[in-house]
């Protein structure tokens, strides 16, 4: 199975019989070395159910998320979609992830249909260097005794990722400093979705990848690295808004900076840029940072 077919699988959901609201959905979060799924998996998928309710006229263009419990490895989440408006110009979903018999995740999406207005957009950061110099994930995890970490750190998350100033997988490489950037491509080219549109997969998939690394300036800033011992991180809440439609088939910068550490939570921002420039999507998650 390829990176690409991994993440296809993801977002591919299946429709299922509705218990609670007006939509239902069904599909399986992928694997990982980790007692519980990547928290993307359900931010994903659950943009993924809504947007197959709303036509396409119109686009998500914000998402708000709670990571209520843990979901298993590898099992099917049912994602309920309660549709709670369709005005001329914005649509608005709910969507409960069950697992278990349980409620695991909740958001709120919007949509819109779009029009003209005035524009700006925030810039990327500067003296940035360039992807194709940064070293990849698998030649700074040469030392990791982990057969499983390191496969899935180095190929098994369907992007490549590319820090600056360096990854904070076994050690926090450069300063200790609450910012960093993350460029991010897809290993492979995305395939087509059963019931997305291009432009619709494109959406899915940077909700999907912004969740490995916006709690990494956190970490990075407080000196602690995925691999300190002791170390418990989780997703609690998410926060994602879509500025403008771009395909992750290139190479995207991640900027990313840490706002705040207190009482075993920390709070990420970030913004997705293409390499002209093009602010795409930002992203803010709080989660539990706890040794």
């Amino acid at each position: 199975m390829t990176t690409s077919q991994t993440l296809t699988d993801v977002l591919t959901l299946e429709p299922v019989t509705a218990q609670v609201f007006d939509d239902a959905f069904e599909g399986v979060t992928g694997p990982c070395p980790w007692p519980k799924a990547y928290g993307g998996d359900l931010v994903a998928q659950a943009a993924v159910a809504a947007v197959r309710t709303t036509g396409e006229d119109r686009s998500l263009h914000s998402m708000h998320s709670y990571f209520l419990r843990p979901a298993d490895i590898g099992r099917a989440v049912r994602y309920e979609v309660e549709r709670l408006r369709d005005g001329r110009g914005y649509s608005t979903r709910q969507v409960r992830a069950y697992q278990n018999g349980k409620v695991v995740y909740t958001a709120l999406a919007s949509f819109h249909t779009g029009e003209p207005g005035p524009e700006y957009t925030a810039s990327p950061p500067a003296d940035v260097p360039d992807p194709h110099v940064l070293p990849p994930a698998a030649s700074t995890l040469e030392g990791l005794d982990d057969p499983e970490v390191r496969a899935y750190w180095s190929s098994g998350r369907s992007f490549d990722l590319r820090h600056v100033p360096g990854p904070v997988y076994l050690r926090v490489d450069g300063e200790r400093q609450p910012h960093q950037a993350v460029w991010v491509r897809p290993f492979d080219t995305l395939r087509e979705v059963p019931g997305l549109s291009a432009a619709q997969r494109n959406t899915a998939a940077l909700a999907y990848v912004c969740d490995y690394t916006i709690l990494e300036p956190v970490l990075r800033v407080l000196g602690l690295s995925w691999r300190q011992p002791g170390l418990v991180t989780a997703s609690l809440d998410h926060a994602m808004w879509f500025h403008r439609s771009a395909g992750p088939h290139d190479w995207l910068l991640y900027a990313q900076e840490a706002v705040t550490a207190h009482s075993g939570r920390g709070l990420g921002l970030g913004r997705f840029f293409t390499p002209d420039g093009t602010h795409l999507a930002t992203v803010a998650q709080e989660g539990l940072v706890r040794i």
